[in-house]
């Protein structure tokens, strides 16, 4: 059986582990045979493969981005595209499924093509931590630990000038990285997309936390509204999908902080560095064992279905079950950690 591998949507630190799982286990294991995909759903639609053995994913746990390449391609745009024409284009490389790693659009476009008789099978990929048929999802670990640093280097040029420090995270719809880097690196207050503020109530913990002598920490997620906003920050234009391009929510906060507060105040985009660079232990080993899993998976026939994190084991779940609705962060978690706010 030949199985191409694709991955698809933004980068993130782990892909190219498990890449390295899925072709260990697979040609070791079960008499697997691999060809890479380049560039995401692009090489599908243009029949981009090339032979994927044990000596093209040798040393790439430690690894950060992937050695397929990614792009937003949508598989059913095109004059080659379409689920008929992928049809042809794999029965001609003799390509007899698809293991597809990506976020909530490429397990859309995944769930799409396997409706309409593809075989596809998933591997969760977000940094953003937000498919929620999956408790964690490998680059999570490894962003908010890049997010952590940063901001551990913010707090000591802060504290020099007694500055207000503005740290934008990456999380378009969910909180969770700008949740756990701010509580790790100690922040005086976080902004996540699940909790309008105002900007009092923003510049109130600033100065509480000025007020103690401290230098005040903001994190704020890139989708982070104002309480009144219904669109998150974006003068960027839109991306592949017709999404706006997130980013600035920090440049907006800073100068009105320091306005009201009186206190000087600097905005520091982390952007994706967040993406970047060799993933942490807990990602190399959670995405080898995601591959060594989807291996097994090809092997069951369990197409339609991607292979998920649940506590400590790893599960099969249909595709539908990361979609739809997103792991946003309960108000609880935030409400928890507001106790260490200002």
């Amino acid at each position: 059986m030949k199985i191409g591998i694709l991955t698809s949507g933004g980068d993130c630190p782990g892909l190219n582990a498990v890449i390295r799982g899925i072709v260990l286990r697979g040609t070791t294991s079960h008499n697997l045979e691999f060809v890479g995909i380049r560039d995401g759903w692009r090489g599908v639609v243009d029949g981009d493969f090339f032979p994927l053995t044990r000596h093209e994913v040798k040393g790439l746990a430690k690894i950060g981005g992937t050695i397929l390449g990614t792009s937003r391609t949508n598989p059913y745009e095109g004059p080659r595209g379409g689920a008929e024409n992928i049809a042809k284009t794999l029965d001609r490389h003799r390509v007899d499924g698809i293991i597809a790693i990506g976020g909530e659009g490429t397990l859309a476009a995944a769930n799409r093509l396997s409706d309409d008789g593809i075989k596809v099978l998933g591997v969760p990929k977000t940094i953003d931590n937000d498919l929620r048929a999956t408790d964690y999802s490998f680059g999570f670990d490894t962003a908010v630990n890049i997010a952590t640093d940063a901001m551990d280097r913010l707090r000591t040029t802060g504290d020099s000038h007694q500055r207000c420090m503005v740290a934008e995270v990456m999380g378009r719809h969910v909180g969770w990285i700008a949740l756990h880097s701010g509580i790790a690196a100690g922040a005086h207050a976080i902004c996540i997309p699940e909790v309008p503020m105002t900007m009092d109530e923003i510049c109130q913990q600033v100065t509480k936390a000025h007020d103690r002598g401290r230098a005040p920490l903001v994190v704020v997620s890139e989708g982070f509204k104002l309480t009144g906003q219904t669109e998150a920050h974006s003068d960027k234009g839109l991306d592949a999908f017709n999404r706006p391009r997130l980013g600035g929510i920090g440049e907006i906060l800073a100068p009105e902080i320091e306005r009201v507060t009186g206190i000087e105040t600097r905005a520091t985009v982390l952007g994706h560095i967040q993406r970047g660079g060799s993933p942490s232990a807990f990602d190399r080993v959670l995405s080898t064992r995601l591959g060594l899993h989807a291996a097994d998976a090809v092997v069951d026939g369990a197409w339609g279905k991607m292979v998920a994190l649940r506590g400590t084991d790893i599960v099969q779940v249909p595709f539908v079950d990361a979609l739809g609705a997103l792991n946003t962060v309960p108000l609880y978690r935030y409400e928890e950690a507001s106790a260490l706010f200002g």
